[in-house]
């Protein structure tokens, strides 16, 4: 079965148009979702209406209402909705062009994918495809969905186009508010040297099949022993390790993938009471590098 569009309309670049459908790049289908039950009918519970004063209602009997002051409201009906018409009801009509990192991942809401619709519309579709692609740009263009209008990208992605809705400006939260508080000072040079080899350590390519949802596997295994009458698995979680300071967190990680340590030399050897003399005297003045000199010390034992 093809799969549903959920906008069909034009993409439009100045005098340019293609006719397009629009569809969901994601979907929630496959995730566990529970029913609301009585405790003993075991029956689904129905959701309804309830006005205050007269209780149950129909749906039938609802309307739309815009709040403009508290508890002060503006009836909204269907023919109000359809006398709002703008060019995006059906048509992509491209304003502009930037460069892909400009594009904060923030704003980033729903993605899509497009593709062409119809056989007429293949040329134009992978002519304007493969302009955004050899010059690295995205298009920013605007079309309404669920009777909202949204700005959208527009980029190439194999031989399809990437469709992605933009949140409002105001609907991203600033960050003054959560970040204003925090010390802008410049980190100790030898603990970010360590964080820095920590994450090299840990460099890979990103495959999304190595990030499964842990939570899910478990909770659809417990559901199958359920339906087998055996008692329910309960995932235990990992045990949280304690963690004395930041110096030794990254210098256990470190040490977890060095390889063995090289037997000493007689010069290594002499070294060792100056470097006691050393780590005494960093212990004085600064205890967090007493602390990191003492975690560099084991791991090299």
């Amino acid at each position: 079965m093809a799969p549903r569009a959920s906008w069909k309309g034009y993409l439009k670049l100045s005098l340019v148009s293609c006719p397009v459908r629009l569809y969901p790049a994601t979907s929630a289908s496959e995730r566990i979702s529970f029913n609301q039950l009585h405790k003993k009918t075991h029956n689904r519970i129905n959701m309804k209406p309830v006005d205050p004063e007269l209780g149950l209602v129909e749906r039938a009997d609802l309307v739309k209402g815009y709040e403009y002051e508290d508890k002060q409201y503006i009836i909204i009906d269907d023919t109000d909705l359809d006398a709002v018409r703008i060019e995006s009801n059906h048509t992509m009509n491209i304003e502009a062009f930037v460069d892909e990192d400009e594009v904060d991942v923030i704003y980033q809401d729903a993605p899509y994918y497009m593709a062409p619709d119809g056989a007429m519309a293949e040329e134009t579709f992978a002519v304007l495809r493969e302009a955004m692609r050899k010059s690295g740009k995205l298009a920013i263009a605007r079309l309404v969905l669920s009777s909202r209008e949204r700005v959208v990208t527009i980029g190439a992605r194999e031989n399809g186009m990437f469709v992605c809705t933009l949140r409002n400006p105001n609907e991203v939260r600033g960050t003054v508010e959560y970040f204003g508080n925090i010390p802008a000072g410049k980190p100790d040079q030898e603990m970010l040297e360590l964080a820095e080899a920590l994450i090299k350590q840990k460099e890979t390519t990103f495959d999304p099949k190595n990030y499964e949802d842990r939570y899910e596997i478990a909770l659809m295994a417990m559901i199958r022993e359920k339906l087998k009458g055996h008692k329910p698995i309960i995932a235990a979680a990992p045990e949280r390790g304690n963690v004395i300071n930041l110096m030794d967190a990254l210098k256990a990680s470190l040490s977890q993938s060095k390889p063995p340590a090289k037997s000493k030399s007689k010069a290594d050897e002499a070294a060792k009471p100056a470097a006691k003399k050393a780590a005494a005297g960093g212990a004085a003045e600064n205890p967090l590098k007493a602390s990191l000199l003492k975690a560099v010390g084991k791991s090299k034992k």
